[in-house]
C-alpha cells in the first residue's frame, strides 16, 4: 500500500498510513522505510526522509540498516555531507545497523563520484577507530576514486596497506584493485613506478611464483612510450602472476568488458578456459 501510494505521488495519503503502522505498533520490515525514503527523496522532501529515519525507533523495527544505508546514500548524492555524517555518527554504533563497513563503503562511493576522493580517505581511516575492518570492496572503491582525482601518492600508500590487511593469502580477486593503480601510473606517465609496483604485487599481494616475478620486457612498446600496450602486458602479468583461479580470470574479464575494451576481455576468457577454469 505504502509503496503505491509514494509511486503515484499520494505523500499526504502515505503519511497517513505510516503513521497508523506507528500507532497500532504493527511488525515493520526495513524495505518499507527504504521505499519511504526513496519517494520523499525523489519528490524534494529530503527533510522528511531524515526525520522519519530519525523516528523509526517509534516503530516496531528491529533492523534499519537498509533505511540507514539508503538515507547516506542519497544525503551524499545531494551534497549534504555533514548532514549526512551527523546521521552516521549518531547511529552507526547502535544494534539495529548490524554492518558499518556496508554504510561506509556506500558513504565513500558517492564521496569519490562527487570528486571528493580526499573525504573518502577520511572516511576510510575512520575505520579503526569504529572498530570494524575495511573489506575487498572498501579498498577497490577508494582505489578507483584516489586514482580518477590523481591522487596517485595516496592510492599506493593505500596499496601498501593492502598487503597486509586483505592480501596477505593472495587473493585472485585482487588483481582488479592492483590494476586500477598501476592502468593510472601509466596513464600519468609513470611506467617505471607502475613496472616498480608490479614486482611488488606480484611478490607481496599475489604471492606469485618465483618464474612469474621476471621482468618486463618494454622494449617492444617504445621503452615506455606505447603506453596502451605496457598496460596489456601489465595486465597479462597480474592474471598470470598469481595462483590461476576462476576468481582472478573472472575479476580482470569482467573489469575489462566494463571499460569496453572488448578485445582484450575476450584473450582473457580464453585463456581461461585454455586452462580448464568455465564461467558459473
Amino acid at each position: 500500500m505504502i509503496s503505491i501510494l509514494g509511486n503515484s505521488g499520494r505523500i499526504n495519503e502515505m503519511k497517513e498510513v505510516i503513521n497508523e503502522m506507528k500507532n497500532d505498533s504493527c511488525e515493520c520490515k526495513d524495505s518499507v522505510f527504504v521505499s519511504v525514503i526513496k519517494t520523499y527523496a525523489r519528490a524534494g522532501l529530503l527533510d522528511e526522509a531524515v526525520s522519519l529515519f530519525k523516528n523509526i525507533s517509534q516503530f516496531n523495527c528491529v533492523n534499519w540498516t537498509q533505511s540507514f544505508n539508503t538515507l547516506l546514500e542519497i544525503m551524499v548524492k545531494e551534497s549534504k555531507l555533514e548532514a549526512a555524517h551527523r546521521i552516521f555518527m549518531e547511529h552507526c554504533c547502535g544494534w539495529e545497523v548490524s554492518s558499518r563497513v556496508r554504510s561506509l563503503n556506500l558513504l565513500m562511493l558517492a564521496l569519490c563520484q562527487k570528486g571528493r576522493s580526499d573525504i573518502a580517505l577520511q572516511v576510510f581511516q575512520e575505520m579503526d577507530y569504529q572498530s570494524c575492518n575495511p573489506d575487498r570492496e572498501s579498498y577497490r572503491i577508494l582505489m578507483r576514486g584516489l586514482c580518477e582525482d590523481k591522487r596517485l601518492n595516496e592510492a599506493t600508500h593505500l596499496l601498501y596497506s593492502m598487503f597486509w590487511r586483505i592480501s596477505q593469502k593472495g587473493c585472485g580477486e585482487d588483481v582488479v584493485i592492483y590494476r586500477t593503480l598501476l592502468d593510472a601510473l601509466c596513464d600519468n606517465g609513470q611506467v617505471e613506478d607502475a613496472v616498480e609496483i608490479l614486482g611488488k604485487i606480484l611478490r607481496k599481494g599475489l604471492k606469485a611464483p618465483k618464474r612469474f616475478r621476471h621482468n618486463l620486457d618494454l622494449s617492444h612498446y617504445g621503452n615506455g612510450e606505447d603506453t596502451e600496450g605496457i598496460k596489456r602486458l601489465i595486465n597479462e602479468a597480474l592474471v598470470r602472476g598469481g595462483i590461476p583461479s576462476l576468481a582472478s580470470y573472472s575479476a580482470m574479464a569482467i573489469d575489462l568488458y566494463n571499460e569496453n575494451k572488448i578485445g582484450e576481455a575476450d584473450k582473457v576468457l580464453k585463456e581461461m578456459q585454455d586452462r580448464g577454469f568455465r564461467p558459473t
